[in-house]
This record gives C-alpha cells, sequence and structure tokens, in this order.
C-alpha cells in the first residue's frame, strides 16, 4: 500500500522532473528589448551618450535598446524612476553630475546613490569653464578677481541652473578669493549661452561642451578650466591648476548607473558590452566631437569617483545654504 511518505516524495520528485525542463528552457539575456533612462531632455549631453550606446548595444547584443527620455526637477524624476526599476539587467540609467548633486540639494530626492544603484562606468567627463563676453574688460581669472574686488557687489556671473555644476563652481570661486558676485541662474545651457554672447551678464561659468564653440569662434573668452590640466577641446584655455589656484577642479560626468541588486552573470555580460562599445574609435570620436574626454573606469573606480564628488558638492551646498526644493 502507497504510504503518505512514499506519495509525498513521488511528488517532489515529480515537481522537479517538470521544473528542470522549464529551468533549461529560460531564454538567455537578453530575451527582450532593453531601455536606457535619459533623465534629460533630448539633445543634450546624457541623450547623445544614451542614444550612441543604445545603437552599439542593440548592435552587439542582439536587442532593441530604446532610449526613454524622462526630464524633469532636475533629473530627479528619471533618476527616481531607475532607481524603482526591476534589478533585471533590462533598465540602465545615463546620468550626469546631477546624479551626485542632487541628494544634498534636495531635501527629499527619490534615491540613494549607494542603496538604489550599482555604476557600471564613467562613460566620460567634462571640466567647467569661466568664461567672459569678448568685451568685458578682465581678460585673465587675475583681472576679473581684481575687478570684482574693486568694484564689489556691481558684477553677476550667469550659470545652466541653481545646484548645477558650473553653479557649484561659481560658488567654489566666489568663495576661495572672498568675492561679492552675484549669482544669476539660467534655466539651462541655451538661455545662459543667449545670455553671455549678447553682453547681458557678461560672466558665466557651464561646462565645457556648452561654451567651446563661442569661445573657438571668438563669441566668447575663455578665461580658464576647472581642471588641474588643459582640457584638449579647448587647448588655448588655461586650467585653474595651471594659474596656481588650487581646489577648484571640477567637472560634470556622464556615467551609467543600473537598479541595485542585478544577477552577476548579467550586470558582467552589460559591462563587457559596454566597454567594448566604449572602446571602439567612432565612438570616442563622437565623444570628443560634444567635448567629452572619454573615461571608461572600472564599477569600483567609479563608484570612488561618485563617492568623492558628492562630498564635494555637499560641502559647497552646505556652505552656500542652496536649496532646490
Amino acid at each position: 500500500m502507497k504510504t503518505f511518505v512514499d506519495s509525498v516524495l513521488g511528488a517532489a520528485v515529480l515537481s522537479i522532473a517538470i521544473a528542470l525542463p522549464l529551468a533549461a528552457a529560460e531564454p538567455p539575456y537578453p530575451s527582450h528589448p532593453l531601455r536606457i533612462i535619459v533623465p534629460f531632455a533630448p539633445g543634450g549631453a546624457s541623450d547623445v551618450v544614451g542614444r550612441l550606446l543604445a545603437q552599439k548595444l542593440g548592435e552587439s547584443m542582439g536587442q532593441t535598446v530604446v532610449v526613454d527620455n524622462r526630464a524633469g526637477a532636475g533629473a530627479n524624476i528619471g533618476i527616481g524612476l531607475a532607481a524603482k526599476a526591476q534589478p533585471d539587467g533590462y533598465t540602465l540609467l545615463v546620468a550626469s553630475s546631477a546624479f551626485a548633486v542632487n541628494p544634498s540639494l534636495y531635501a527629499k530626492a527619490p534615491y540613494d546613490p549607494f542603496r538604489d544603484f550599482q555604476p557600471i562606468t564613467c562613460v566620460g567627463s567634462s571640466p567647467n569653464i569661466l568664461a567672459v563676453h569678448p568685451a568685458f574688460p578682465a581678460k585673465s581669472v587675475k583681472e576679473l578677481i581684481d575687478l570684482v574686488r574693486t568694484q564689489p557687489g556691481k558684477h553677476n556671473y550667469a550659470s545652466t541652473g541653481t545646484g548645477t555644476t558650473p553653479h557649484l563652481s561659481g560658488e567654489m570661486f566666489r568663495l576661495a578669493f572672498k568675492l561679492d558676485l552675484n549669482h544669476i541662474p539660467f534655466n539651462g545651457a541655451g538661455p545662459e549661452l543667449q545670455a553671455m554672447v549678447s553682453g547681458q551678464v557678461p560672466v558665466g561659468f557651464a561646462s565645457v561642451p556648452s561654451f567651446a564653440p563661442q569661445v573657438k569662434a571668438g563669441q566668447l573668452r575663455g578665461l580658464a578650466v576647472t581642471a588641474d590640466q588643459r582640457t584638449a577641446v579647448l587647448p588655448d584655455v588655461p586650467s585653474m591648476g595651471e594659474l596656481g589656484i588650487t581646489g577648484m577642479a571640477g567637472d560634470t560626468f556622464q556615467g551609467l548607473f543600473v537598479p541595485a541588486g542585478i544577477p552577476k552573470p548579467v550586470f558582467a555580460r552589460l559591462h563587457k558590452e559596454i566597454m567594448q562599445a566604449l572602446a571602439r574609435p567612432d565612438v570616442r570620436e563622437r565623444l570628443a566631437g560634444i567635448g567629452l574626454e572619454p573615461v571608461s573606469n572600472t564599477p569600483q573606480e567609479f563608484a570612488a569617483q561618485v563617492k568623492a564628488d558628492i562630498a564635494k558638492w555637499r560641502k559647497v551646498i552646505q556652505e552656500v545654504n542652496i536649496k532646490a526644493d
């Protein structure tokens, strides 16, 4: 007579026998389209990076890769959406330095950069630049400092918006030299550039890609880039480090992240495919074309980079008491 134990064991064996073929039949990654969330509107550097990688990953992985632009709230909408996505390797995030700035800038950022994400790599970065209108009397950083000191409260500087890295670089500069220099935020690089070229606000900070064409054309005069070394994009513009100004290094990165908890084999596959794409000469040329210096570092190196940026920008935000809410 068949016992209860025999029945249970038989059912267990049958369940295992059924499960094994199902597990074996599970499709390999990736089995359906991937999505790259870009937390900005189309046309900017993050969007260019996202579309470039979508094309290359689609070719190498044999799946459609869709770019999903989710702009708004200083990138918080798109980053917050990516933070809540399933950690299955089908959702990636391309984010700028806003990823590192926002947790300190907003009282309630919708993500934790360490808990919610795993960094893949920094695609590229560019320093910020201090530039002036050609008619502005200061022709060097020293002359600008001297001019502002002799005319306190008279001069303004423009940025791409409150809490952006150009704004924070401007505040670092103002604090370093104790300058009475007023901040005029604009809603992005386009409006700021228009104000700068017209002479409405003759002094400004922006990312190098935003101002490079106008500096090359003589419509703006680049005084210095916020780095220790000159940038290949504008080799004639000195660096702050070269001028003996320390502690002013500040850049804007473009990086790739995935939601935390992604399976290790899937993460390894993604990292391999992305690094191969970024090593392609045509990809590096395209990145250089938008003013980015290619980086392509390891996940560990990028994690350390993000951690250092968070600490650096938090210090400036807290010292000046900058709030975006």
